[in-house]
């Protein structure tokens, strides 16, 4: 006998071939061709069950199960109880993974043709994905997909599940709360799955993240004992593992709201695109019936069907924020958008300004923060604000030049880093000149002044000057400064990339 013959027990050497066959949600009828074909031609069929012996994958299949098919049941260890194995849980389960791909593996090495059944899809969320990569290396291997539990939800409840640019998310129930809270917050539609003992934590999330009324609950979907409903009304205490939340689509679902229902919600968008957007903020702006800002800003927001944008100038900030307000007073829910974060020299003051009167005290408001100009540009520098600092705008616009002159003096004297906000513009181009002036009576020339410009955007510059030769020509709106106190230092790096930093510990006088 040859040594391919002693290994795989044919003559000609060929080993047997693996499948892993998607069965659908639990509807037999959602099988595909595919599926029962390869259940027909296979020699051998594997399932996994729990310790009770009862298999869902079995169950789904059982019609298509000859007498002479070689069945191989296997059996988890454990599901959701403890366990005494030295390395817990996740060691118990390893180890049964292993010794079932070896199982299994001796019927291959037989060339026998091995059909490992799977519920839903194979490589999704499934067991046989840890047959499939202890295996699938070593023989002739082909997964035939299944349809999702996912899809036959959405189909089972009748809405559509994500469309057009939405985005789709699939959480497991198992994340932490916090995590869930974060994600469901940011995305257009999502569904959770493996709920059962996760359910409560599932609900905290869904209602923390202000999506509890949007969500919907399905159970076995296409099988026996399927049920459908509203997650909020859903018994927690009634909630199997076979089950999940969904957000649907939120085009062309948007309720109508009564006069009491709007709010107002300040949003920060950071410095630039949507890499710089927080779960809070996107979540607000993807659920806000009307998007309400500086058009520059509301450009980078993505447009939505059925949201309504109101785009304006830059100079009329107390207009935006009563145009805001009254529409939440109609029952609009309202993103205000901001760029970097709402409270620092942006829109949150002009909206709770004008909140503050009489006729808007009860329409809720909400101030969402986002990465500030000075945090974005002080990252892509290095830590330049990793001590005291001061943040002032030179801008002259809302306030004397006299109240700043005064500010930076008290500032640099006081040995604070700055971050300059404002520094200049078409018709403002001396402020640069007189506040460098001012900061040379306080500092040495040498001190490290960072520009940043357009941070996180397509003509991103950063680069550091010294405070002597910082040249006004060069400064515009869309640059920030941060100036370095007697103890920020600056230098190379090995790979000729330039740092800014400053101590966080400051010398005893």
């Amino acid at each position: 006998m040859t040594v391919s013959e002693q290994q795989t027990g044919r003559p000609d050497g060929r080993t047997g071939r693996l499948y892993g066959v998607g069965l659908g949600p639990g509807d037999p009828a959602l099988m595909t061709l595919r599926a029962v074909e390869v259940i027909a031609q296979a020699d051998v069929v594997a399932y996994h069950s729990a310790r009770h012996g009862r298999s869902i994958a079995r169950s789904i299949a059982a019609k298509h199960l000859r007498a002479d098919h070689i069945e191989e049941a296997l059996v988890y260890p454990v599901t959701t109880e403890t366990t005494d194995h030295p390395g817990g849980y996740r060691g118990a389960m390893e180890d049964f993974y292993t010794e079932a791909a070896a199982r299994l593996a001796v019927h291959l090495d037989a060339g026998r043709t091995v059909a490992v059944l799977a519920e839903g899809d194979p490589m999704f969320y499934g067991s046989y994905m840890h047959m499939h990569k202890r295996l699938a290396d070593g023989y002739p291997t082909e997964v035939i997909p299944g349809v999702t539990s996912v899809s036959a939800a959405a189909a089972r409840l009748g809405t559509p599940l994500a469309e057009g640019e939405e985005v789709l998310t699939i959480l497991p129930g198992t994340l932490p709360e916090e995590e869930l809270t974060a994600r469901l917050a940011a995305t257009d539609a999502a569904v959770v799955m493996k709920l059962g003992r996760t359910f409560p934590a599932v609900r905290r999330a869904f209602e923390a993240s202000g999506r509890l009324s949007e969500a919907r609950y399905v159970e076995r979907a296409t099988m026996a004992g399927e049920r459908l409903g509203d997650l909020a009304d859903t018994d927690a205490d009634s909630v199997p593992y076979f089950a999940v939340a969904v957000l649907p689509s939120r085009i062309d679902a948007r309720p109508e709201r009564a006069p009491g229902d709007g709010e107002v919600s300040v949003v920060g968008t950071g410095p630039a695109g949507p890499l710089w957007l927080t779960p809070e903020t996107r979540g607000a702006l993807a659920g806000a019936d009307d998007l309400v800002g500086y058009t520059t800003y509301l450009d980078r927001v993505p447009v939505r069907p059925g949201q309504i944008r109101h785009g304006s100038d830059n100079k009329v900030e107390s207009e935006r924020a009563e145009f805001a307000l009254d529409l939440a007073r109609r029952g609009r829910r309202v993103a205000v958008v901001s760029g970097g974060d709402p409270g620092v020299f942006a829109m949150a003051t002009a909206v709770l300004d004008v909140a503050s009167r009489e006729e808007y005290a009860d329409i809720p408001v909400r101030v969402l923060p986002g990465v500030t100009a000075a945090n974005a540009a002080a990252a892509r520098a290095g830590a330049p604000l990793g001590h005291d600092y001061a943040t002032i705008s030179l801008s002259d616009r809302l306030k004397p030049w006299e109240v700043i002159a005064r500010r930076l003096s008290a500032a640099a004297a006081a040995d604070l880093v700055l971050a300059l906000y404002n520094p200049g513009s078409r018709s403002r181009t001396w402020q640069v000149g007189k506040a460098r002036d001012l900061l040379l009576e306080h500092r040495s020339p040498d001190t490290p002044v960072v520009l940043g410009r357009d941070v996180g955007g397509p003509a991103e510059s950063v680069r550091t000057v010294r405070l002597a030769d910082l040249d006004p020509a060069e400064v515009d709106m869309r640059t920030i400064l941060i100036v370095g106190s007697s103890q920020t230092r600056w230098g190379r790096r090995g790979d000729g990339t330039q740092i800014v930093w400053t101590p966080r510990r400051y010398p005893e006088d």
